[in-house]
């Protein structure tokens, strides 16, 4: 399967732990056509997150979907996660590459720089670029030129995902850029009916 489409990227408060709340947003998300699921916390212990990934992962098969963990290379391992995504302030991709073996999936934040994607280009399976939009999930991220979408194209022979306030009306320009996956936090999960809101990126890929 190609890395390819919409990419749910989980959160703490959005997609809550509490009373399998996650389990029902991830699956709604998959049922309108997610791609990739990425669980992100880097707070919660491993051992309280090690059953959670494990159903998420199980979850993302059924739909023949990837599950991802963010930054958590260990967890990644104990949970046979189809890979991990790392970024600046996280371990190094060439280590990681080493840990997880040749067959794992690996994404590397490239933020606004071309540069960075192309010196992990040798380790990196995909690289994501952004943000595109002012996010609510991280309000100090830097807003960069949709110009780097275009310049990593030609530069990289890698997928390349778009991430940073994105709605499915903005994903549409990326995906004509060239953005292989649209990665989305705030306006998937806070959408009135997430498979409906999942089905309007999935279909920017059809």
């Amino acid at each position: 399967m190609k890395l390819k489409g919409l990419y749910a990227i989980t959160d703490p408060v959005l997609t809550p732990y509490k009373e399998g709340k996650i389990f029902e947003k991830v699956e709604a998300a998959l049922r309108g056509g997610a791609k990739l699921i990425q669980l992100r916390d880097k707070k919660t212990s491993i051992d309280e997150l090690l059953p959670i990934a494990i159903k998420l992962k199980e979850l993302c098969e059924k739909y023949e979907a990837f599950f991802i963990v963010n930054d958590r290379v260990d967890l990644a391992i104990k949970c046979n996660a189809h890979g991990v995504h790392l970024g600046k302030a996280d371990m190094s991709p060439f280590k990681a590459r080493k840990l997880l073996g040749p067959d794992k999936i690996l994404g590397v934040s490239c933020y606004g720089d071309v540069e960075r994607a192309l010196s992990v280009s040798k380790v990196a399976s995909y690289v994501a670029f952004g943000s595109f939009y002012p996010s609510p999930t991280k309000p100090d991220a830097t807003c960069i030129s949709k110009e780097v979408l275009k310049k990593a194209k030609t530069t990289l022979d890698l997928p390349v995902c778009a991430i940073g306030g994105i709605t499915p009306e903005r994903a549409k320009e990326l995906v004509e850029l060239g953005a292989d996956m649209i990665a989305v936090i705030s306006s998937l999960w806070k959408a009135e009916d997430i498979v409906e809101q999942a089905k309007k990126f999935a279909r920017l890929f059809s």
